[in-house]
């Protein structure tokens, strides 16, 4: 879905400010109540806007150690891995992959010895062959959309 300028205003005004209202919005924006009303449903029914849930940092729960574990699964056993896999808290995300692994999945513990409970309950599966991890050193560019938005709603 390509997005306009306004759609790009509003998400980035709700990026800035995740708890500001529709009426509030409308007010900053210069538009109608209903109008970016509209704007919003359409956008979450598109699935550009998927959630209004806060960010939550990994490091403030209690695991501050991220690594990325590419996996490499026995044939036809993807549906039953995700299945595993999603049983496991630590395991924030995972994608199916090409290249030399399967899937990649971003895991938090709360130390490297931790890490390895974890890691172990990954691949304590049998539809899991091999795991590949890297720790993560560090994040200096985190995961970021609003360049994204800024340059769709430039049409660029």
């Amino acid at each position: 879905m390509a997005i306009d300028h306004l759609d790009g205003r509003i998400i980035l005004l709700l990026a800035r400010e995740p708890r500001i209202g529709v009426l509030e919005m409308s007010r900053r924006l210069g538009v109608a109540r209903g109008t970016v009303q509209a704007r919003l449903d359409r956008l979450q029914s598109n699935g550009v806007i998927r959630g209004f849930g806060p960010q939550v940092d990994p490091a403030a729960l209690g695991y501050p150690v991220t690594a990325f574990a590419t996996l490499q699964i026995r044939q036809g056993q993807g549906a039953d891995v995700r299945a595993h896999l999603a049983t496991v808290p630590e395991v924030l995300e995972l994608h199916t992959t090409t290249g030399t692994g399967d899937m990649m999945c971003r895991l938090v513990a709360r130390s490297n010895a931790d890490l390895q409970r974890v890691i172990d309950r990954v691949v304590g599966f049998d539809g899991i062959v091999r795991a590949s991890t890297a720790i993560v050193m560090e994040n200096p560019v985190p995961l970021r959309i609003i360049p994204l938005v800024e340059q769709a709603a430039l049409g660029e």
